[in-house]
C-alpha cells in the first residue's frame, strides 16, 4: 500500500471529493471532457507542481488538496532533518487561493513547494501521455539509461566546473599577460609610496587628536592655572566661599532643620570641587609645551594629507586603501603565475576525465541490458519483430553529463536497421515503445505507487489487451494507477473508479466513484460500445472481465 487517500475541495470542476486507494492495479476511466487526469493533475500540485489562481473552482475562495501515503522508511531520515513530524502516515497538504497564492503542509508543518517536490520522486512516478516526447531529448534519454545504470552524474558535473573554472582562470591569464604585468607594475608603485607612511587602522585620529593637544599647549596650561587659582584663592576661591556657606547654614541646623539638605549639597559640591582641583594639579604635572614632537606631527601629518589628496581619498582611507593594493597585488601574481595555473588546470582535467570514464563504464555495461529489456515488453505491444537500441558513442565535446552522447534506436519491424527513434517512429509506435520503456523502468524505481495518464492512447485490439496485462502484473507488487479509455485495459484492473460530470444550478462539477459488478460491466461496454449499451456489447464487457478475473487468479 502506498496512496491510501485523496482528498479535493474546490479544485478546477471537483467541489469536493474523497478517495480512498487501494493496493494493486486500479483504473480510472470516463467520458472525454469528464475530467478523467483530475485526479492526477491534483497529486501532481500537491507535490509541489506550479499553481496559479486557475486551479481554484470557480465562485470558490481557495482550492485545498490533501494526499495520504504510506511514510517510506527511507523518507524518514529526511523528514527528521528537515524538522517535520514522523509518522506511519505521511500528510500532504497544498492551498491555492484565488489569487493564485499557494501554502503548503507536511504533517501539519508548514513546508515548501520545493519541499513538496523533494518527496515526489520518492512517492509516485508518473508517465504522462505525452512522456514518448522525452524520447528524442538527448537529456532525458542520458537521464532514463543512467537511472537504469544506477549511476549519478553529480560528481562528474561537479568536477566539469571546477575543470571550466580552471580552464577560464588559465586562459584569462595568457591573454591578459601584458596589462598585467603593467597593473602589476602600476599598484607596485603605489605600495612603495605608501610603504614610506606605513599608515596603520586608528593612527590618523591619535595624531590629529595630539596634533591639537600640542599646539594649543600654552593655552592650556594657562587654563588649568586660572582654574586652581578660581578654586583656590584664600579671599575670593570657589572653595574658600563654599567651605565658608557650608560651615554658616551646618552651625544653625539645629535651629532650622531645612539647612541640613542644603547642608548636604555643599558638602557634595565641596567635595567635587576638591577633586576637579586635585585633577588639574596632576595634569599641570604632566603638560608640556614641546615644539620638537609639535614638528614632528606636522611633518607626518602633512604626508598623510599630501598622499589622501593624490589618491582621492580621505587620510583615514589610507589604511584600507594600501590594504587593498597588497591583496590585488597577491592576486595579480597568483593570475601570472602561468605554471601554477597550468598545473591546476591539468589536474582538474584528469579528475574529471576519470570520472567521466567511470560514468561511461556504467552505461556501457548497462545500455545492453536496457536495449533487450525494451526489446523484449515491445514485442507484445504490436511490435513483434522490432528491436530497440540504446547507443553510445564519444560526444564531440565533454560537457557536465560526461563523454557520452546516448541516443535511443529502433526497428519497427525484422531486418530494419535500427535508427534514431524520432525520424522512424510513428505516433502510435512512439507511445507503445514509451510504454514499454515505462514499465520496464518501473520495476527497477523506487516509488510504491505508479501513474500511467493515457499513455496507453493509439494502440487497440491484442495490444491494448497486453498493456493491461502488463499494469495488472505491475499492481502485484506495486500500486499502479492508470487513466484510460482502452476497455481492455480497465477491465484487467483490480480496482475501477469512474469519473463523471455532474450539472447542477451551480455549475458544471466532476465526480469520482467506485464501479462494481453490474455497474462495472456497464461502464466496460459503454467503453466498447458508445454510451447505449447493448446485450452484444454488455456480454462482451462482461466476458472480458471474467477473462481478466481467471488472469489475475492465474498470476497470483
Amino acid at each position: 500500500m502506498a496512496l491510501r487517500r485523496i482528498t479535493l475541495r474546490d479544485f478546477v470542476i471537483v467541489q469536493a471529493l474523497e478517495l480512498e486507494l487501494s493496493s494493486g492495479f486500479t483504473v480510472l476511466t470516463g467520458e472525454t471532457g469528464a475530467g478523467k487526469s483530475i485526479l492526477i493533475d491534483a497529486l501532481q500540485l500537491v507535490l509541489g507542481a506550479r499553481s496559479d489562481a486557475g486551479v481554484v473552482r470557480e465562485g470558490a475562495d481557495k482550492a485545498d488538496l490533501c494526499a495520504e501515503f504510506d511514510c517510506p522508511p527511507h523518507l524518514q531520515p529526511w523528514l527528521e532533518e528537515a524538522g517535520f513530524d514522523i509518522d506511519e502516515l505521511l500528510l500532504l497538504r497544498r492551498t491555492v487561493d484565488s489569487q493564485g497564492k499557494s501554502r503548503a503542509w507536511i504533517n501539519g508543518t508548514p513546508a515548501t513547494a520545493a519541499q513538496l517536490r523533494a518527496l515526489g520522486d520518492s512517492l509516485l512516478d508518473i508517465h504522462g501521455q505525452h512522456a514518448w516526447q522525452s524520447l528524442t531529448r538527448p537529456d532525458s534519454v542520458r537521464g532514463l539509461l543512467d537511472a537504469f545504470a544506477g549511476v549519478h552524474t553529480a560528481e562528474t558535473a561537479a568536477l566539469w566546473t571546477q575543470w571550466r573554472k580552471d580552464q577560464k582562470a588559465l586562459e584569462q591569464a595568457r591573454l591578459a599577460q601584458a596589462n598585467l604585468q603593467q597593473e602589476s607594475e602600476r599598484l607596485q608603485w603605489q605600495i612603495n609610496e605608501v610603504d614610506k607612511l606605513a599608515p596603520i587602522d586608528g593612527e590618523w585620529e591619535e595624531l590629529d587628536a595630539q596634533h591639537k593637544r600640542l599646539s594649543h599647549a600654552q593655552a592650556l596650561l594657562e587654563g588649568a592655572e586660572g582654574a586652581i587659582q578660581a578654586l583656590q584663592d584664600e579671599d575670593a576661591g570657589a572653595l574658600t566661599g563654599l567651605a565658608r556657606a557650608h560651615d554658616l547654614l551646618q552651625s544653625h541646623e539645629h535651629i532650622e532643620p531645612e539647612f541640613a539638605p542644603l547642608a548636604d549639597i555643599l558638602s557634595s559640591s565641596l567635595a567635587q570641587a576638591s577633586d576637579v582641583l586635585h585633577s588639574l594639579q596632576l595634569y599641570l604635572r604632566h603638560v608640556e609645551i614641546d615644539p620638537q614632537r609639535l614638528a614632528e606631527l606636522d611633518t607626518r601629518i602633512s604626508l598623510w594629507m599630501t598622499l589622501a589628496r593624490r589618491y582621492k581619498r580621505t587620510p583615514a582611507e589610507l589604511p584600507a586603501l594600501h590594504q587593498s593594493w597588497k591583496e590585488e597585488m597577491r592576486r595579480l601574481d597568483a593570475a601570472t603565475d602561468l605554471e601554477r595555473l597550468e598545473a591546476a588546470e591539468a589536474a582538474s582535467a584528469k579528475a574529471y576525465h576519470a570520472s567521466a570514464r567511470v560514468l561511461s563504464l556504467g552505461r556501457a555495461k548497462a545500455a545492453p541490458k536496457l536495449s533487450h529489456a525494451i526489446t523484449q515488453a515491445m514485442q507484445g505491444l504490436g511490435m513483434e519483430g522490432g528491436k530497440f537500441e540504446v547507443s553510445m558513442t564519444k560526444a564531440s565535446e565533454p560537457s557536465h553529463h560526461g563523454i557520452d552522447d546516448v541516443v535511443f534506436l529502433v526497428a519497427g519491424h525484422p531486418g530494419m536497421t535500427p535508427k534514431p527513434i524520432g525520424k522512424v517512429a510513428s505516433g502510435g509506435e512512439l507511445s507503445r515503445i514509451s510504454l514499454a520503456i515505462a514499465v520496464t523502468t518501473s520495476e527497477l524505481g523506487m516509488a510504491p505507487t505508479l501513474i500511467f495518464d493515457e499513455v496507453d492512447s493509439g494502440v487497440g485490439g491484442a495490444v491494448a489487451e497486453t498493456v493491461g496485462r502488463l499494469m495488472q502484473q505491475l499492481g502485484s507488487d506495486r500500486q499502479v494507477l492508470a487513466v484510460t479509455h482502452l476497455p481492455q485495459v480497465a477491465a484487467c484492473a483490480h480496482h475501477h473508479l469512474k469519473v463523471a460530470k455532474r450539472k447542477s444550478p451551480n455549475g458544471t462539477t466532476s465526480a469520482v466513484s467506485t464501479v462494481q459488478g453490474e455497474n462495472r460491466v456497464a461502464e466496460i461496454a459503454r467503453m466498447l460500445g458508445g454510451e447505449r449499451s447493448t446485450q452484444t456489447t454488455l456480454a462482451h464487457a462482461s466476458e472480458m472481465l471474467d477473462l481478466a478475473a481467471v488472469a489475475r487468479e492465474g498470476h497470483g
